[in-house]
């Protein structure tokens, strides 16, 4: 009997998929829910799997092509499956066999194993519930380099503790050796990805069909970080969750926004249309590209929730597993570049949203206070806004409201 491998059905919003590899050659056996294929989208990867055990037939659409939902990838043979199933004797050079039931792996680990000739077993997993992730397998290599594997380089940023957001590993680039003394120039042309060309798109209509203006502001981070040293002990014992500083910052922009409806809006052709719920997004940096996960209903999470949600943003993020509805949607927008050193940016904005909020490098400056020079830890934010809809005093005052709740925390725990 022989049954077709489909594309499933793409998210809303999404008509076509890329076909990103092959897991599976013609001739070989398929286990099923075995992975056969990876499909990328411009938002996420998907993973298609085999609905039966049996022997892969034919493939009918090879890498790099365009597919649609529904569209027919490969002919797959269940046909006395059982008798076909190869029984291959392991040897050190033999590719080593996954089992997803004993051990899911994403889409961009598998090949990572697959293309190094790693065994996950003798891997350490710093995922959820054991689970490998990308930066787990980069690690290892760089730990064991051969003269036959690839050692994939990856410097991680120094990220003080202070700061709180979602990082994950440095994407891989594309590895150009050049001799010294030689005429030689090289260069390397590689196809962006669909998701790097959606940003591409997205970040050039914001600078196309916006007024986009920003300001800035600092804010004395004294007070934050005193309570959370005070507490994050207790905190991580009771919620199971450190506490960052990326909670506050939700907590903030959210009672900001209540207070300037105008900014948690969008423009829809001529009409304005005003949230009266709060979406944030976290604008995520991944091997893959820039991402926006949301915090749905962000107003009615505590602090605990937030942080858990950020945490396991962090790992999806990590293990290349975010869904759409992990991306849908969203208000408005925080980013934080400061984990990677910056000192001041102006962040572009999120269409359709009208506003985002840049954070930054938290540092000890001198400062006055009281007519007294002091030493305090100082980060400075921006606030990227679409003029068109967002006047320059409900910008400012915004940023402000924000110094206040983060100045004096007790205005986030008392709802003051």
């Amino acid at each position: 009997m022989s049954i077709e491998v489909l594309v499933p059905n793409l998210p809303e919003s999404v008509s076509d998929a890329t076909l990103v590899s092959w897991h599976k050659k013609v001739g070989d056996f398929v286990k099923k829910n075995e992975a056969l294929i990876d499909l990328e989208t411009d938002k996420v990867v998907l993973e298609v799997t085999a609905q039966e055990s049996g022997v892969l037939s034919q493939i009918l659409k090879e890498n790099g092509a365009i597919v649609t939902a529904g569209e027919v990838l490969a002919i797959l043979n269940t046909k006395s499956a059982e008798e076909t199933a190869p029984i291959e004797p392991i040897t050190p050079s033999a590719t080593i066999k996954i089992n997803d039931d004993e051990m899911p792996l994403s889409p961009s680990v598998r090949r990572l194993i697959h293309e190094n000739g790693l065994n996950p077993v003798d891997i350490s997993g710093t995922g959820k519930s054991g689970r490998l992730t990308k930066a787990d397998i980069i690690e290892h290599l760089n730990k064991s380099p051969s003269t036959d594997t690839l050692v994939i380089k990856n410097e991680s940023t120094v990220v003080p503790e202070k700061v709180s957001t979602i990082v994950v590993a440095d994407p891989i680039a594309p590895s150009i050796e050049s001799t010294t003394g030689s005429s030689i120039r090289p260069e390397q042309r590689v196809a962006m990805t669909r998701l790097r060309a959606k940003v591409a798109e997205r970040l050039l209509q914001a600078q196309q069909n916006a007024a986009m203006l920003t300001t800035f502001n600092e804010v004395n981070m004294q007070n934050v970080i005193d309570l959370r040293n005070q507490y994050k002990d207790r905190f991580e014992k009771k919620h199971g969750v450190k506490l960052g500083f990326m909670s506050f910052f939700v907590k903030a922009s959210i009672e900001a926004l209540k207070h300037f409806p105008a900014i948690n809006a969008s423009i829809d052709g001529s009409d304005i249309i005003y949230h009266g719920y709060y979406d944030l997004g976290i604008a995520v940096s991944t091997p893959r590209g820039l991402i926006v996960p949301v915090l749905h209903d962000a107003d009615q999470l505590d602090f605990a929730g937030i942080e858990k949600s950020i945490a396991s943003y962090g790992e999806k993020a990590r293990a290349g597993t975010l869904s759409y509805d992990d991306l849908k949607g969203g208000t408005f927008t925080i980013t934080n570049g400061g984990v990677f050193g910056s000192m001041l940016s102006t962040p572009i904005l999120n269409p359709p949203q009208c506003a985002i909020l840049g954070m930054h490098a938290i540092k000890e400056r001198a400062v006055v206070e009281n007519g007294q020079i002091v030493i305090r830890p100082i980060m400075y934010l921006a606030l990227s806004y679409d003029h068109r809809l967002v006047d320059g005093r409900e910008a400012v005052q915004f940023l402000v409201t924000i110094k206040e709740c983060l100045e004096s925390p007790a205005h986030l725990l008392l709802n003051i």
